[in-house]
């Protein structure tokens, strides 16, 4: 218990500038008493004290901001910043390292019983006002923009943004990196800086651009080869 709340405040410490002390994040900060709370709370929950668990949640809710369900199943070093308003429902899944922002839903889609709310892989961050609904499942290290809202399950290391959210970026392999930099080489080629302004692009976009600029790649070795081939026949000659 003792080496959980000292991950707890420790993390706080890695991921908010504005803490100084380990006595001014626990007297302070109400998205570390959210959390201290609601392992409390889950623990009760856990020993069917279901009535009791619920209690305690709610005047949580009210000293916090933040309402949890005690139900939820939340990993460790979890770190809520700011924590007004955030809403995290009873099936939801939270795993190590994640990080969640001011205004943020993790939500249900439908009124039956069992799993209707996220999971979330290690090392998810959610910026504030986001809204992750239904039972989706966010990859590891999934990112998902301020006031987006997604209803559909994110891969690992993908970047979401928009209403309804759309994939914008994810880190990929060595082939991938390849790809992406052959595009920067041919969009400078052709004066065209097609990524200057791709983290603003919706996903259809960029999709289009990347599609044309593979295209131009392949082309331009294509015509290299057919020069090649040339000269050498002249060579021949």
């Amino acid at each position: 218990m003792f080496g959980t709340l000292k991950e707890d405040i420790q993390v706080v410490f890695e991921r908010d500038p504005a803490s100084r002390s380990a006595l001014e994040t626990l007297l302070t900060c109400p998205g570390l008493h959210a959390i201290i709370l609601h392992r409390i709370n889950h623990w009760l929950w856990n020993r069917k004290l279901h009535l009791i668990a619920r209690l305690a949640a709610h005047l949580s809710r009210f000293v916090t901001g933040v309402e949890i369900h005690p139900g939820a199943g939340i990993g460790r070093r979890l770190f809520i910043d700011h924590g007004m308003g955030i809403v995290i429902g009873e099936t939801s899944e939270i795993g190590a390292d994640c990080s969640i922002y001011h205004g943020v839903t993790l939500g249900g889609t439908t009124w039956q019983k069992g799993k209707r709310h996220p999971t979330l892989k290690n090392g998810v961050i959610i910026g504030a006002g986001a809204k992750v609904l239904g039972p989706i499942t966010l990859g590891e290290n999934a990112r998902i923009g301020s006031n987006a809202v997604v209803v559909k399950d994110v891969p690992d290391n993908a970047t979401v943004v928009g209403i309804p959210g759309r994939i914008m970026a994810r880190e990929s392999g060595a082939e991938e990196e390849l790809k992406k930099a052959q595009r920067e080489a041919m969009a400078r080629k052709i004066g065209f800086d097609a990524y200057g302004g791709s983290k603003d692009m919706p996903d259809p976009v960029q999709n289009t651009i990347d599609a044309l600029l593979d295209h131009m790649h392949k082309v331009d070795e294509e015509m290299e080869e057919l020069k090649k081939k040339i000269e050498q026949d002249k060579s021949a000659d």
